[in-house]
């Protein structure tokens, strides 16, 4: 699946659950899918279970020892980075390409060049 989809899931769950860049982010790295979420956010009806930022926080703190990630990006600052990487990679092999054209008409005229003589 494009990561592009993956975030833009992510970014739909978070209008849907209410919830900050934070807990979104603690949430993927928790490894949480964002289309099952409305089974953990079901506070409401089922009144033993804790808000869903909530959960997420205790499960966060369960498994990594610390509060909430060093750095917090929002789901829209992921797809500007994942899109100026591609626009990066797509210039460098670009760049690859011309440099190893170059090379190849270079090696074409110094073997004319050598069957000539």
């Amino acid at each position: 699946m494009n990561t592009n989809v993956k975030l833009e899931k992510w970014q739909t769950a978070q209008k849907r659950h209410r919830l900050s860049d934070k807990h979104v982010q603690m949430a993927r790295e928790l490894g949480l899918n964002p289309d099952k979420l409305g089974k953990i956010d079901n506070h409401k009806q089922e009144t033993w279970k804790a808000p869903l930022p909530q959960f997420i926080e205790e499960i966060y703190f369960k498994r990594f020892k610390k509060t909430a990630p060093a750095i917090v990006k929002s789901i829209k600052e992921l797809i500007a980075d994942e899109k100026t990487k591609k626009e990066r990679q797509k210039k460098a092999k670009e760049q690859k390409r011309k440099e190893k054209a170059i090379l190849e008409a270079n090696t074409e005229t110094s073997q004319e060049l050598i069957e000539y003589t």
